[in-house]
């Protein structure tokens, strides 16, 4: 009887959108055209996969161990991570240099690091490869970096096709996934199209003048809606993005996200613009997905409005539910009243739904406000954490002090007042109708 593979992340929401995400049992073939393009997905995935406490063999033939460990930075700091090195005695020849990573004296390191000491025969490498796998549990993840460097080490692609062909179907009956890099340029069309053929999924990455894409070339049991076709993208640290042809792209619109974020700071369209460096119309066009900002165009926006690039395009319905937050709140401006002093804190990050949106607001000592801090239809809400202040709705003032709370129906202030002698603290709410 057919056993039905569970499906799972690769660490990028949006490859997961194009691909249909991954298969327990995939085996994923990334041809490189630039020989560096590759890195970021392979991040993703450990990233994704040690999240989880997912046991992950990390194969490296073209990086020492000591290059690889600085490469990986914090995630080789994972108990659950295991590099076998095939450098060492490899490419490395078995250098002094090399060598010596493993005669520290003392030397700890949370993940285990394996030596073969004959990665020159592709037998030695299948054996410690699964008796590794051996000890561990669960559906253990695989990053092959890179056939490439397989191919320089053991003397051609016939060697290299033998152990791919009969790797895949082992790994995937061990109910691993598996992620397998190459150097496109470095390999023959023959032994493309026969990895091809036994592969899962491949995915071809490319680089034009200055530009990154990437291509779906085959997906098993998948059927993506853009294969063999290039999708560009880039990457900001471990994110990446895709672009799309308008502002609506996929399932992110990402006019909307601008336009929800910046309302969330209080800014107009046409201050954001100003800061931005770009006219009030562009604002629009974008918000509406009229059009797509360039990449510096939307990076100014995200470090404007204080968020991450990564808010624009964050999907609301896939996320995982968070009930803790940090950081301390976002800061916002109030438009005019900014320079009477008042400061003010979102303490919720933009990309978060909520049905109320929590502030924190600071009112020096003797500020005097001549309007309410938000335009806003809906109620809100305020409790004085600190300070005495003095509010005037319609022809009536009314004074509140610590621990008082401040409800507004429908009536907002027309003034604002601090009548102590120290800063004022609210802890402002604003309801959504």
């Amino acid at each position: 009887m057919f056993k039905k593979k569970d499906r799972v992340s690769s660490g990028v929401d949006q490859l997961d959108r194009q691909l249909g995400g991954l298969f327990i049992g995939d085996n994923v073939i990334w041809y490189d055209d630039a020989g560096s393009l590759a890195s970021v997905f392979c991040l993703n995935f450990i990233e994704e996969s040690l999240k989880h406490n997912k046991p992950l063999i990390y194969i490296t033939f073209d990086r020492s161990p000591k290059t690889l460990l600085d490469d990986l930075g914090t995630l080789a700091e994972n108990p659950f991570l295991t590099i076998l090195d095939c450098f060492t005695y490899g490419k490395g020849d078995g250098s002094e240099i090399f060598s010596k990573f493993y005669e520290k004296d003392g030397a700890q390191w949370p993940l285990q690091i394996v030596r073969v000491n004959e990665s020159s025969n592709p037998d030695v490498v299948s054996d410690a490869i699964y008796n590794l796998h051996g000890t561990m549990k669960g559906d253990v993840r695989f990053v092959f970096d890179s056939l490439t460097g397989m191919q320089n080490l053991w003397g051609g692609e016939d060697a290299i096709l033998r152990f791919y062909s009969r790797a895949c179907p082992r790994l995937y009956e061990l109910d691993t996934i598996a992620y397998w890099v190459m150097e496109k340029g470095a390999h023959s069309e023959r032994l493309r199209a026969s990895i091809n053929q036994i592969a899962q999924v491949a995915i071809e990455l490319s680089l034009r003048r200055g530009k990154s894409t990437l291509t779906i070339l085959k997906a098993t049991k998948r059927k993506p809606d853009a294969i063999n076709q290039p999708l560009a993208y880039w990457n900001e640290g471990l994110a990446v993005f895709f672009e799309m042809g308008s502002g609506r792209g996929g399932n992110i619109d990402l006019g909307s996200r601008v336009k929800q974020v910046r309302n969330c700071q209080a800014l107009s369209q046409k201050k954001l613009a100003g800061l931005v460096g770009v006219t009030p119309s562009t604002i629009s066009q974008i918000e509406s997905g009229t059009i797509y900002p360039s990449i510096p165009a939307l990076y100014k926006i995200a470090q404007v409005l204080n968020v991450s690039a990564a808010t624009f395009f964050q999907d609301q319905t896939g996320r995982t539910e968070r009930v803790v937050f940090s950081g301390g709140g976002t800061p916002i401006t109030f438009s005019d009243l900014s320079k009477h002093g008042l400061l003010g804190y979102r303490l919720l990050p933009p990309d978060v739904e909520a049905g109320t949106e929590p502030y924190l607001i600071d009112l020096p000592a003797g500020v005097k406000l001549s309007s309410h801090f938000f335009v806003h239809k809906g109620e809100e809400m305020g409790y004085v954490l600190h300070g005495c202040l003095e509010l005037k709705i319609e022809n009536r003032y009314h004074r509140a002090e610590v621990g008082d709370v401040i409800y507004l129906f429908s009536e907002f202030p027309a003034q604002w007042k601090n009548v102590g002698n120290e800063t004022a603290r609210l802890l402002w709410m604003k309801m959504k109708k």
